[in-house]
């Protein structure tokens, strides 16, 4: 009996600013491509600055999914971007199109990569209370040590600032004894698609580099005012949007807890270390080739090999 094969998947994932967008462009042209986000944070409109967002004229055509999709008060969750992406893979495979997933964030890409099952059992809603009362109290910082002593792996992938998955990952063990990573680990690691997954990665000097001048490139953009207008219209500080990389620290400089020189020193190093803890959770995904964009620095050079990589993988004819 002739099995049904499974739908193709492409994903190209790295950590911030390492050159993901521009790419993922020429190989949609050439694989007749169309992307979903793969960022946590782009689903949000009126946040573009702060999460790097590509524009239209940058995305030359090609057709993007799961950005601008809610409000900044909206609780995204890595589920809803299971089940949203998967929905997607079918739309995007029965047009004959190559879908594509894009981005950093590894929880969100990886549920989609592989059989995961979130389960919403084992909530305790007072114990989940308790903790976002704690880090209001205390600081986002306390509350992610608290994670670190029950599960460390699970504290190494998430970012402080990160609340909605830091107490998420406190409740499953207070409920179950059992830390969240091992729960992820313990899953079926088969994909459900033809996968082809690729990382892109280079020097950390450089890419540290690189992450410096993002920021700099952010701030003469207008990351101030976003912010600002984004606080004018209503938008708690403490909503999980607001806790984000280049929201959060304007929020301290805009509420006078800090200068916006400090403010831009804490953004670039909170930078880095979510690139850091990008790699981590990178480096326990399996099935990733990995593709050293910063050894010669030439882009055409980079294409060339990663487009090899697909056509290989998918058996297409390259001409």
């Amino acid at each position: 009996m002739n099995s049904v094969p499974k739908p193709k998947l492409f994903v190209l994932i790295g950590p911030t600013a390492v050159g993901k967008t521009k790419m993922s462009i020429e190989l949609a042209k050439e694989f007749q491509g169309e992307i979903i986000s793969g960022d946590s944070m782009q689903v949000y409109r009126g946040m573009d600055i702060g999460t790097a967002k590509i524009t239209s004229s940058e995305m030359e055509g090609i057709p993007h999914h799961l950005i601008d999709i809610h409000e900044p008060d909206y609780p995204y969750s890595a589920a809803e971007f299971q089940e949203q992406s998967r929905r997607l893979i079918g739309e995007i495979s029965s047009r004959g199109h190559l879908p594509m997933i894009v981005g950093g964030t590894g929880l969100y890409i990886e549920s989609v990569c592989y059989s995961y099952q979130f389960s919403e059992s084992g909530a305790d809603e007072a114990f989940r209370d308790e903790q976002f009362a704690y880090a209001q109290k205390y600081g986002a910082e306390a509350l992610h040590q608290k994670l670190g002593t029950v599960d460390p792996e699970s504290a190494t992938r998430l970012h402080p600032n990160d609340l909605r998955r830091v107490v998420r990952a406190l409740e499953i063990f207070h409920v179950t004894g059992t830390p969240m990573s091992d729960q992820l680990a313990a899953q079926k690691k088969e994909s459900p698609y033809d996968l082809c997954l690729i990382g892109l990665t280079m020097d950390r000097q450089m890419l540290y580099n690189r992450i410096e001048e993002r920021v700099d490139s952010m701030m003469n953009g207008g990351l101030i005012q976003e912010v600002s207008s984004l606080m004018e219209k209503g938008y708690a500080p403490g909503l999980v949007s607001m806790q984000g990389l280049g929201y959060k620290e304007i929020v301290s400089y805009l509420q006078g807890e800090c200068s916006l020189e400090e403010a831009v020193v804490l953004l670039k190093r909170d930078t880095r270390r979510f690139a850091k803890r990008q790699l981590s959770w990178f480096r326990h995904m399996q099935d990733i080739q990995w593709v050293d964009v910063g050894e010669t620095g030439e882009f055409e050079d980079n294409y060339e090999k990663i487009r090899a990589i697909i056509a290989g993988k998918f058996h297409m004819n390259l001409e």
